[in-house]
């Protein structure tokens, strides 16, 4: 399953990111290399967790998209 990955850079530097179809998984580090490689094992082991608790993981249904602004 492919989950869309909001990435956001902090007021202090750094990145944070979240998977909007998963509520509350989330990571933080310094770089957005080592934000991913977390969001990665973040997900792995949130619906892991979903899982044992009887939880049904909901399907990816979020899209991300870039839109240039004038």
């Amino acid at each position: 399953m492919k989950y869309a990955v909001v990435y956001e850079t902090g007021p202090e530097g750094g990145y944070s990111a979240y998977v909007p179809d998963l509520q509350g998984c989330v990571a933080a580090a310094r770089t957005l290399e080592e934000v991913r490689t977390l969001m990665e094992e973040a997900i792995e082991f949130h619906i892991e967790g979903m899982q044992l608790n009887g939880e049904a993981v909901p399907e990816p249904s979020s899209l991300a998209e870039m839109l240039e602004v004038a």
